[in-house]
Order: C-alpha cells, then sequence, then structure tokens
C-alpha cells in the first residue's frame, strides 16, 4: 500500500468530519462556556453605544458656540452611569469619559485645551469641530448586526463580547465525548514501579490533556495489553462516545492487534502517511464509532494529534475554521538529503530564526519538551540555511 499525503489525510478527515450529524446543542451561563463551539449566532439586540458618549474627560459642548478663547459658564457635571440635563444654551457641561453626551451637546474638548478660571467659567483654547470625542450612537454596532457567527470556539474575549450584548447564557453545541486507549503490554501508569522492558504512559497524559483543552469530555479506556481478544471486548465497550483515540497498536508488527481489528471487522479508511514522524497513522472505523490510531512513539502520537486529529475533532464540534496559525521563518540548520516524507521538525525560534534540536528520533519527548512548535520540511526537498520555510508554533496548535 503506497502511503498516503497528508494533505489527501487532512481532506478525508474533515470530510467525515463535516458528514457527521451534527453535535446537540444546549444553553450555558457563561462562565462555563469557555472552548465552547457557539450554537447560534449572536446579534445586537441594541444599538451599542446606546447613546453617543464622551471618549475623554472634559467639557460637553456645542461646538457652534466655541472659537478660540470663547469662554463659558459649567452647567452641569455629568459622570458614566448618570442622565444628563439637556445643555444650557451658552453654557458647558463638565463631563467624564463614557458619559452620555447631554441633549443640544454636539463636541467634547479635552480637559488639556482648556482653562479653568477663578471663577469656574472655561476658557476654550481653541475652536471646536462638530463631533470630537465623541462616541456616535451605534459606533459599534447597530440592533441586528451580528456579533459573534456560528462555529466559533468561546474565549475570554469572545464571552466580554457576548457580556457587552448583556446575554446571561449562550447555546453551544454539546461537549465530543472522546475516549482515550493505550495499547503495549510495555506500558505502565506513573507512579509504579518500574520493571525491565517497561515505559510509563505518558501519551495518555498528553492525549486527555490536548482534549481538554479544545473542550472535549475525555472517557478514560486505560492500557490495553497485546492480546487480540482483549482488545476486541475493549472495543465492544464502546458506548455513547463520538470518537475513539487510540495511542499504538496499529501499525502492522505481530502485536499491533487494534490495526489488524479495525482492518478485518471494522472499516478501514487509511493507513501509513508519508508522514515523519507519524506513518503508521490510521483512521477507520469500529462499528458507529470513528476511531483515530496515533502511532505509540511519543513525539510521532503527538505531531499526528496536533496535525490531523485536532482539525478532525474541532470540525466534529462545529468549528468552522480549523486553521491554524503558521508563518514562515528562517532556518538556522541544513537538511541536505530530501526524505520522501513530509517532515515535523522540532524547533525553537532564537531572534526570529529556527534552531532544530539535534535528536529528532520520534521516541524522545524531550525535544518536544523543549521546543516552541514544528517546522514543516515539504516532501522530497532539502534545507538549506537561511531557507524560509513553514512553522507552526505551540501555542497555537495545542490551544
Amino acid at each position: 500500500m503506497s502511503l498516503l499525503n497528508v494533505d489527501a489525510a487532512l481532506q478525508i478527515l474533515l470530510e467525515q468530519a463535516q458528514s457527521a450529524a451534527c453535535l446537540d446543542s444546549e444553553d450555558v451561563t457563561l462562565d462555563v462556556a469557555h472552548n465552547r463551539v457557539l450554537a447560534e449566532p449572536l446579534q445586537a439586540q441594541f444599538a451599542m453605544p446606546p447613546w453617543p458618549n464622551s471618549s475623554m474627560d472634559g467639557y460637553a459642548l456645542r461646538s457652534a458656540e466655541v472659537e478660540a478663547g470663547q469662554v463659558l459658564p459649567v452647567s452641569q457635571k455629568i459622570f458614566a452611569g448618570h442622565t444628563p440635563q439637556p445643555l444650557a444654551l451658552g453654557t458647558c457641561a463638565r463631563i467624564f469619559t463614557g458619559a452620555p453626551l447631554p441633549e443640544g451637546a454636539d463636541a467634547v474638548e479635552m480637559q488639556e485645551n482648556t482653562q479653568v478660571l477663578e471663577n469656574g467659567s472655561v476658557r476654550f483654547l481653541q475652536a471646536v469641530p462638530s463631533a470630537k470625542f465623541v462616541r456616535p450612537k451605534g459606533q459599534e454596532a447597530l440592533p441586528g448586526d451580528e456579533m459573534l457567527p456560528v462555529g466559533i470556539r468561546l474565549g475570554p474575549i469572545e464571552l466580554a463580547m457576548a457580556a457587552s450584548l448583556g446575554c446571561a447564557k449562550v447555546k453551544v453545541r454539546r461537549r465530543l465525548r472522546v475516549a482515550v486507549l493505550s495499547t503495549g503490554d510495555e506500558l505502565i501508569e506513573p507512579g509504579q514501579p518500574l520493571a525491565l522492558g517497561q515505559i510509563y504512559n505518558s501519551n495518555r497524559t498528553m492525549l486527555s490533556q490536548c482534549l481538554q483543552r479544545l473542550g472535549c469530555t475525555v472517557v478514560d479506556m486505560g492500557i490495553l495489553p497485546d492480546d487480540a481478544e482483549q482488545t476486541r471486548q475493549r472495543l465492544e465497550q464502546l458506548h455513547d462516545v463520538d470518537l475513539l483515540i487510540s495511542s499504538g497498536g496499529v501499525s502492522v508488527g505481530e502485536a499491533d492487534y487494534l490495526g489488524q481489528i479495525l482492518r478485518e471487522e471494522g472499516q478501514l479508511e487509511f493507513w501509513k502517511l508519508a508522514l515523519k514522524p507519524g506513518k503508521p497513522l490510521t483512521f477507520g472505523r469500529y462499528k458507529d464509532t470513528p476511531v483515530i490510531g496515533l502511532p505509540g512513539n511519543p513525539t510521532s502520537s503527538l505531531v499526528t494529534f496536533v496535525m490531523l486529529a485536532r482539525p478532525y475533532i474541532l470540525k466534529r464540534m462545529g468549528v468552522v475554521d480549523t486553521a491554524v496559525q503558521s508563518f514562515n521563518v528562517p532556518v538556522n540548520f541544513a537538511m541536505p538529503v530530501a526524505g520522501v516524507r513530509r517532515e515535523f521538525v522540532r524547533v525553537w525560534l532564537v531572534d526570529g530564526r529556527a534552531e532544530k534540536y539535534d535528536n529528532q528520533c520520534s521516541g524522545i519527548l524531550r525535544s518536544a519538551a523543549q521546543a516552541h512548535g514544528l517546522l514543516e520540511i515539504p516532501e522530497n526537498t532539502t534545507c538549506v540555511e537561511g531557507q524560509y520555510l513553514r512553522y507552526w508554533p505551540f501555542s497555537s496548535l495545542l490551544n
């Protein structure tokens, strides 16, 4: 079987996610809506701001009454949150930032451009044009304007916007329920004594944390030994989950029973990608449950999760735009031998230039822990110092 191109694999994943039934929606309060996906658009129900207000501490006035040197008495003082009286002719009003303009006023002069006289009147040092330092009614939005679209993840800024609209609750998609399964006789959980031939299960922690960051509900299915019958039994226990993510057991080795059972009893969409690290990524279905089988090596599991599983999961959650911020950076190293697989190299940035961690072995997690992100080297491409290549920061990939 030939290696599948990474872009083709991603396209299959996104199409499968798009064709899946939409998750049900529910109303939640803003304090628990972080990272949830908006299920219906939020619209302005009133003009924002609902009245003209001052953008400066200063004096509200009629612009037609003011020229350089003009002196006006102060007829009232207006604080934010207070209701002003109409502005009397031939006067100005002391006003503070955010306070509504009094009826009749059409401009504000900042206090730095005025002089307060001994009798309390104010001399204006220059003419004041209409609308100066005034935030007009509806400057941000008019009734009916869409403020937040369907299919966005709600972060602090979006939730602040919802609050500014007066929303106590928002309608969001229910959380995606994802089962996490680790495979391998060599795995034990942290805290247990380590015997010869055993390693601690780091993938379970990494995947669970990544899924929780995305806003998923994680169902921990534990560690699965390298046994065909136990693998079948564990798969039969898949209930009320939207997705199974496994790490390990999906290659073509004698003990890779999960991959074998998917090929024999399930539905296999693809396996073996032109990707380094992460070649043995598998995507299929067991009965009605989609299965993403990640490689067992920790860095391979990380790379395939952030580059392929993550966009699939976001699309299943109802997110419209699953793209991740990336940009081109110059590299401070050379890779003169072109590979047939697309490679994601662990790098960190020094003065904007990518430095490569020397040991890029897929079993080494330390390189990822010290890296700032991944550098993409296209298939059949060499790399020379100073060349610009696409950089994917972990700050975006893990968000």
